[in-house]
């Protein structure tokens, strides 16, 4: 949807909350847990016409923390990592 296109209805009125104040702390949910203490902030885009949104992390520095610390998912694999525990 960076593109301004949604890709479930084909729209072009995608509006963009990569400006939205604040993305991160503690009166906010716009973020994502990395760690026990550390936050993500988010960048979401959403289409007006049917409702869809996407999140992307907002900052690469948070996206390379996540590569440290999150178990990645293998392709075909339906299993959570609460499952593999």
């Amino acid at each position: 949807m960076k593109n301004g296109n949604c890709p479930k209805c084909g729209s072009s009125e995608i509006y963009a909350g990569t400006d939205v104040f604040p993305k991160s702390g503690p009166f906010t949910c716009n973020a994502i847990p990395i760690g026990l203490t550390a936050m993500a902030p988010l960048d979401n885009y959403v289409c007006a016409a049917c409702g869809y949104l996407e999140s992307y992390i907002s900052q690469k520095e948070d996206i390379d923390r996540i590569r440290r610390k999150w178990p990645t998912v293998q392709a075909g694999d339906d299993a959570t990592p609460e499952d593999n525990a």
